[in-house]
Formats: structure tokens, C-alpha cells, sequence
């Protein structure tokens, strides 16, 4: 549905003139494009699909995070921002932000003890990995299942209320209550509370040992397959302080609800009261014993990073406009291919950011902020590079304006529509949708993008989560010429037979129109939040909304 512009008297009227691209009738410049049209006209196709063509080509084998191919992608990218006229801002002026991570690759058993005792069968009814850097580790303690494992103050909601969980095993269900009870939380509408890595970080604050998610698909949102596919490989996270967690784990839905029988437990009731602020922790009669032994690798990888510098009074703020570079490398064959190019998850993103900046460059316009141009790290192992950022940003928080993502840019054609995460969540929305306006595209929201979670799994999260007002543009779904639905359609596809499969790879169909589109209406809302007088503001009952407060304080 359309984003609505009813709250925008936050848009000051400089903001507005560098939307519509009135600027310069304002100065009474008649003779010259606006700065906002400069700019959206200097987007150049040609290039755009030229830096798409490299990084998604064999000759960077994937982009792995830490490998060969994923320096070559990051040596590129700095070479462009050189090229094109940006300055470095990364770390001691250089290019890099330097993002030090540790890999494990896991082999685990697990059993239960006490009322029931038996062996667990790894990937069949479990998958789990460390927590710590080490060799092997081994947990045994007693389990205690705590609903949704969510704390959340602003719903009035505990899960771990009255429970002494320091040393145990939590297990604990993902997605949150509003599935279950579409007056709790925002409904079907996912919130941070029902990520999985939200239940693990809420487990390490109150001192346990363990925690296991118990999987379905209706509340991960994706199959048991795609569980076993991504946790049983090499998991790579940053070099940080360790919790009390020494292992994390899903066990699939099935398999908890048969240990929960033998133990005198329903699972089924017990999930339908989770959704109730009638549950309490239950401590469980069984135990979890496991060994993980793990082949750990310390290693490195880089966010690049290159800043236009603004011009305007708050010239020292910036605005970052961002998208991962890294893709999976070379794995396991799929029908004789092994290079898993990521063309578009997000050789498109990378291409299009390297894009934005030369549209800028090449038109002369600079924003009243400055703007941040960072091509991210690791992103598929977990959002990595920009999680480091964000911990350690190369600017202040405070000074950090927007981030403005693109993740998975509109390769499928032209649209008259463009749909984008987060508008709802400040008054970032606003200006987008006026941004859209300029280019003559209307905006629209993926439901089904919202019920799934998709504002918290792209490199704009650990910025909202730090309480950076946040945007990722999607692809619009109206194709210009096409019938109604087979944008849809081809999503749909893209999701199915390519997404993270070696199939992701440069195909002669693909048109750069609707790429150019998304460029030029990112541009359009830098020059925007450029020019406001003050910096964009969550909404009142957005979860980030604290965070922000906290951020400029």
C-alpha cells in the first residue's frame, strides 16, 4: 500500500526543494537542472551494468567472505572510489574499515539426560555450534523452556519472569506472539523480538549456558532444509567479547515435541500459551549434554568506504548509502556449477552504490551532509561488516544521520512502482516516498517482506539497532510493458531457483532500467536528508525509537 505523507511538516522546505528538484527556480537559476535532477541525470546505465558484469563474474570465485576472491572484490571497489573522486574513510585514512572474524566449523553431539535419556542425531533432529572460540566445548545442564524468550517492556512482556536461568539451557520458540495473536506486538508483522538472533542475545543476558530454538516452518519462515543448509557449515562471526553462552542450537519441531511427551510435557499447549501473558518459564525434567569439537579460522575481512563531502552547515554529519559486496565463494557443485557469483545478491547492490557515487561525482552536486558510500563485508554470515561498523563507526553515531541499503536491486526492467523496508519506522519514509514522487514512482509495501521479517536481515539493521534511521530499497513489482504479475512472478522465481544457489549469475536478460530508478531515487533522498535542518526521527512506536534517543545523547 502507498506510503502515506500525511506527517510531513518534518520536511522543511529546503528538504523538499532538494526532492522535487526545485532548487533551482527557487535561486531564480532557470538556465540549470536542479541539484536533484543533476544528479538523478548523471546515473549511467553503462557503468552501472559494467561494475556489475566484474563482480559478479568467475574471476572473483563468489566473493567469499576472508578468500581470495572477496579481496579482489574489495580491492576493486576501492580502486573505483579513487577513481571516481571520493576521499578514503575507513580506518587511519585509509579505504578499509578493518572487520577481524572467527570462524567454526562445527561437529556436535548432543544427548539428553534425566527423565529422558537419549541420543540426539545431528541435522536429522538438531543442529548447534559453539559460542566460544575454542577447540571443543561441553555443556551439561538442566533445560528450561521459556515461551518466545523475549523481555520486552514496551509490550508489558517477560518470558523469563521469576526464572533462574544462569547455567541452563533455554529452549524457547522463534518469531514472536503476534503470530499467534494478531493484538500482541505488531501482529503479524515481525518484529526484531522473533529474530533468532534476538532470542540468543537475550539468552547470554541472563547468564545461560545454552539456548535451542525449536524450528517450524511457519515460525522461522523457512524449511528445516534451509536450517541444516546454514548452520552446519563453517559459522563466521566478529572477534568479540564472549557471553555466558557456550552453545546455540535449533532442534527441529518434531523431535522437541517427542522429549517434551517422554517428559510429561505438552508442547503444542504449552507454544499456544507462550502466546498468552498468562505463561510462565517451565522448567523441564530433562537435561542437555553436548560436546562441540570445532576447526576454528581467525581471520579478516573489510567494509570499503569512501566519503563526498557535504557542504552545508552540518557538513560534519553524513549520511551512509551502503550494500554488501560478499557472497558464499566456491561450494558444493549445484548441477555442475560451483561458483556461487551472487549477481545479483549483491554484485547489483555493490554496482549500484559504486554508481551513486559517480552520478554525484560526475554532476558536481554535493549534499549539505556528507555522504558515506560503503560497500560491506561478510553481510551473508550474518550482517558482519555492518554489525563492526556500527560498533565501531569511523564517524560518531550521533553524527550519522540515514543509512540508505541496497541489497538485491531491480534487475527485472522499468516499474512504476518502488517498494522499500522500514518506511513505516521514521520519518525516513516520508522523504522516500517524495523521492519516489520526483521519479514518478509510486511506493508500495511487501507485506509479505513484513511478516517475514526482511527489515532485520540486511546490512541497514545494525544501524537501526544503534538508532540510525534506516531504509533498504526493493524492486518495485509493476514492470513497465509487462503483464500484470510477472514481477511477481519473476521474484518469485529469483527466490526459488537462484537465491544463494550458483544460478545467481549474470544473465543476458537482465535490464538495468529499474536499477537506475532505485539509484536515482536513493540520490534524491541523500540530497534530501542533506538539506533538512535537522536529522530524520523514529516514529513514536517504532522498537528502534529508544535507541535513537539513546544515539544522540
Amino acid at each position: 500500500m502507498p506510503v502515506s505523507l500525511r506527517s510531513s511538516r518534518w520536511i522543511t522546505r529546503s528538504a523538499l526543494a532538494a526532492i522535487t528538484g526545485m532548487a533551482g527556480s527557487i535561486q531564480g537559476c532557470a538556465k540549470q537542472p536542479a541539484p536533484a535532477d543533476r544528479v538523478s541525470q548523471a546515473v549511467d546505465s553503462t557503468s552501472f551494468r559494467a561494475h556489475l558484469e566484474y563482480l559478479a563474474s568467475d574471476a572473483l570465485e563468489g566473493r567469499g567472505t576472508a578468500t581470495r576472491g572477496g579481496r579482489l572484490a574489495a580491492q576493486y571497489i576501492a580502486t573505483q572510489f579513487e577513481r571516481i573522486g571520493l576521499t578514503p574513510a575507513g580506518d587511519s585514512g585509509t579505504w578499509y574499515h578493518q572487520v577481524p572474524i572467527v570462524g567454526l566449523i562445527p561437529d556436535p553431539t548432543m544427548k539428553t539426560t534425566g527423565s529422558v535419556s537419549r541420543p540426539l542425531v545431528y541435522r536429522q533432529d538438531y543442529v548447534a555450534w559453539s559460542m566460544k572460540n575454542a577447540d571443543v566445548v561441553t555443556a551439561k545442564a538442566g533445560a528450561v523452556f521459556v515461551g518466545f524468550g523475549i523481555v520486552a517492556p514496551e509490550y508489558q512482556w517477560d518470558d523469563y519472569a521469576g526464572a533462574d536461568v544462569k547455567g541452563r539451557i533455554v529452549i524457547c520458540l522463534v518469531n514472536d506472539p503476534g503470530l499467534r495473536d494478531s493484538t500482541l506486538f505488531k501482529g503479524k508483522v515481525l518484529t526484531y523480538y522473533g529474530r533468532w538472533t534476538y532470542k540468543i542475545e537475550e539468552a547470554a543476558r541472563h547468564g545461560a549456558a545454552g539456548i535451542l530454538m525449536v524450528h517450524t516452518t511457519e515460525n522461522a519462515t523457512y524449511p528445516w532444509t534451509t536450517v541444516t543448509a546454514s548452520w552446519t557449515g563453517e559459522q563466521v562471526r566478529l572477534e568479540v567479547p564472549e557471553t555466558s553462552l557456550i552453545l546455540a542450537g535449533w532442534i527441529k519441531d518434531s523431535s522437541a515435541t517427542g522429549l517434551f511427551a517422554a517428559s510429561g510435557q505438552d508442547l503444542v499447549g504449552l507454544t499456544k500459551l507462550a502466546a498468552t501473558r498468562r505463561f510462565k518459564p517451565v522448567p523441564l525434567s530433562f537435561g542437555i549434554d553436548a560436546r562441540i569439537k570445532s576447526v576454528v579460522r581467525h581471520s579478516a575481512t573489510v567494509n570499503v568506504m569512501g566519503r563526498w563531502d557535504g557542504t552545508g552547515p552540518h557538513k560534519d554529519e553524513v549520511i551512509l548509502i551502503g550494500g554488501h559486496y560478499d557472497h558464499f565463494g566456491i561450494r558444493t557443485p549445484v548441477k555442475g556449477d560451483s561458483i556461487y557469483n551472487g549477481a545479483e545478491d549483491n554484485a547489483s547492490g555493490t554496482a549500484a552504490v559504486i554508481a551513486t557515487a559517480e552520478a554525484f561525482v560526475k554532476s558536481g552536486v554535493h549534499a549539505g551532509r556528507s555522504i558515506v558510500f560503503c560497500a560491506f563485508g561478510a553481510e551473508e554470515s550474518g550482517l558482519l561488516g555492518s554489525q563492526a561498523l556500527a560498533a565501531r563507526p569511523t564517524v560518531p553515531l550521533k553524527q550519522m544521520a540515514a543509512m540508505l541499503n541496497m541489497d538485491v536491486t531491480n534487475l527485472h526492467g522499468k516499474t512504476t512502482d518502488i517498494a522499500v523496508l522500514g518506511a513505516e519506522q521514521s520519518t525516513l519514509g516520508e522523504i522516500f516516498a517524495a523521492a519516489a514522487k520526483a521519479e514518478s514512482l509510486k511506493v508500495t509495501t511487501n507485506e509479505e517482506a513484513l511478516t517475514a521479517g526482511s527489515f532485520f536481515r540486511s546490512d541497514h539493521f545494525p544501524f537501526a539497532k544503534a538508532g540510525v534511521p534506516a531504509l533498504s530499497v526493493e524492486a518495485g513489482t509493476d514492470i513497465v510493458g509487462k503483464p500484470a504479475g510477472w514481477g511477481t512472478a519473476q521474484t518469485k522465481q529469483y527466490t526459488e531457483e537462484r537465491y544463494h544457489q550458483p544460478q545467481d549469475e549474470m544473465l543476458p536478460w537482465f535490464s538495468m532500467l529499474g536499477t537506475v530508478q532505485q539509484i536515482r531515487v536513493i540520490a534524491r533522498t541523500a540530497l534530501a536528508v542533506g538539506a533538512a535542518d535537522g536529522q530524520p526521527t523514529w516514529s513514536a512506536g517504532s522498537e528502534f525509537h529508544e535507541a535513537g534517543e539513546k544515539r544522540l545523547h
